[in-house]
């Protein structure tokens, strides 16, 4: 996982003159709390990660990487949206930090994430629980 995180990473954190062989595999190892993760597979083959840490108020999406190979092929969206359906239904707001000028801001745009705030590197972002249907 720490190897996938620095292949996807490596060409944002080079655009933002950050990136570190050492440090972008160490910070994964020194952040990963295995309780909140699962792994996600493509036929029986290991294709990436997500977490979704609760927080007393809200929960927080982390490390959530899909081998490039299999990126635009909805699998992203559809793991993505199966955990927010969940925090729907408990009424919890989710927050995450993308990298800046990275092509994922627009999946999570898309599934409703807005902007928080956002410094030189990183854009921090929430999703507030959708409404229940009638």
């Amino acid at each position: 996982m720490a190897e996938l995180r620095a292949v996807v990473l490596r060409p944002d954190l080079e655009r933002l003159g950050r990136y570190d062989e050492h440090r972008v595999r160490q910070r994964f190892r020194d952040a990963y709390e295995p309780a909140h993760a699962w792994i996600i597979e493509v036929d029986g083959a290991f294709a990436g990660c997500v977490a979704l840490r609760r927080e007393p108020d809200e929960y927080w999406l982390e490390h959530f990487f899909l081998d490039p190979r299999l990126q635009g092929r909805g699998i992203g969206s559809a793991v993505l949206g199966r955990l927010l359906e969940r925090c729907d239904r408990e009424g919890a707001a989710v927050r995450l930090n993308v990298l800046r000028g990275s092509q994922a801001r627009r999946l999570y745009e898309r599934h409703g994430f807005t902007v928080e705030s956002q410094d030189e590197v990183d854009v921090w972002m929430v999703r507030t629980p959708a409404q229940a249907s009638p």
